[in-house]
């Protein structure tokens, strides 16, 4: 009895000094809440601050008056719906390029041993850093109208006039977003196979299981995350890419980027720069969202066949 009544009151007088030596909640927390002043500031001022002039200035008339007549006369015009068609279609095509791409090289670098795969996975960090107009200039170079290829087959065959001239169209731009972009797939997926366990891939194939149904059941549920990521960030820059178009120069191609330099820089209509510039943003985050929902519906549905 003693020594539980000692015991218990021992147990009751370091309950009530626990309290005591405990900072207090509002202490604790008041550090971490005033932490997040900075990033906040940082990001309303070079991020939420030019992100809400340019919705003002597309909003709102030169007198100050909200008005949607700068929308109307942008939205009307056939310069616009011609650099929006461009845009969708090199956006979903050059994504789509990416995906199929970049998951058929990684498949192949991840579990078809050959030499030099490790060397080629290291390179592609290495391309990741390269200036997206370099791939441009260097496809001019490789395709152009007096590039390696067009010389030597008008001296192979004596032509008048060069035989291979795709670079200068949509299909161009395509190709060469397809190029600078397909590393962004490839670094996820790459890192997502080689979490996979190799036993699971050597149980299936000693059960009988052939590689197609390998591949459909444990390598692309495994890879869908890593491509959710890689695709939507290839979704995103497609959008915006504007020195791939620049430097090709493709003939008749005009995307909603080179759009608002036009606008902005040669032809001094910041007005309408800034209306096409909101629709971009517009564009990109539904894009954005809508890659998102459709992958993860996918991944939903390939969840419960398996």
């Amino acid at each position: 009895m003693g020594e539980s009544a000692s015991g218990s009151a021992s147990g009751s007088a370091l309950a009530l000094a626990r309290p005591a030596n405990l900072p207090a909640p509002s202490a604790s927390l008041a550090p971490s809440s005033l932490g997040i002043v900075p990033p906040l500031a940082v990001l309303g001022i070079f991020f939420f601050y030019p992100f809400v002039l340019i919705l003002g200035q597309s909003f709102f008339s030169s007198h100050g008056t909200l008005s949607l007549a700068q929308y109307a006369e942008v939205l009307g015009t056939g310069l616009f719906r011609n650099a929006l068609f461009h845009t969708i279609t090199i956006t979903l095509s050059a994504t789509a390029g990416c995906l199929a791409l970049g998951l058929s090289l990684s498949i192949v670098i991840a579990f078809v041993p050959f030499p030099g795969a490790r060397i080629v996975s290291r390179m592609i960090d290495t391309f990741i850093a390269l200036p997206t107009f370099l791939v441009a200039l260097a496809f001019t170079f490789i395709y152009g109208t007096a590039g390696l290829l067009n010389g030597a087959a008008m001296s192979a065959f004596s032509l008048s006039l060069p035989p291979i001239d795709f670079l200068y169209s949509q299909w161009g731009v395509i190709l060469a977003e397809v190029t600078v972009y397909t590393p962004f797939v490839m670094r996820p997926l790459l890192a997502s196979f080689s979490l996979i366990d190799q036993a699971e891939i050597e149980i299936a194939s000693s059960l009988g299981a052939r590689p197609f149904r390998i591949l459909r059941q444990v390598i692309v549920p495994a890879a869908l995350p890593a491509l959710m990521a890689g695709g939507s960030l290839c979704l995103l820059l497609t959008t915006n890419e504007f020195g791939i178009v620049l430097f090709i120069g493709a003939k008749g191609v005009q995307t909603l980027p080179l759009l608002i330099y036009d606008k902005a820089i040669q032809e001094f209509d910041y007005s309408s720069a800034c209306v096409l510039a909101a629709i971009n943003i517009a564009l990109s985050l539904g894009f954005y969202a809508l890659y998102r929902s459709t992958l993860a519906w996918l991944g939903k549905r390939g969840a419960g066949l398996v």
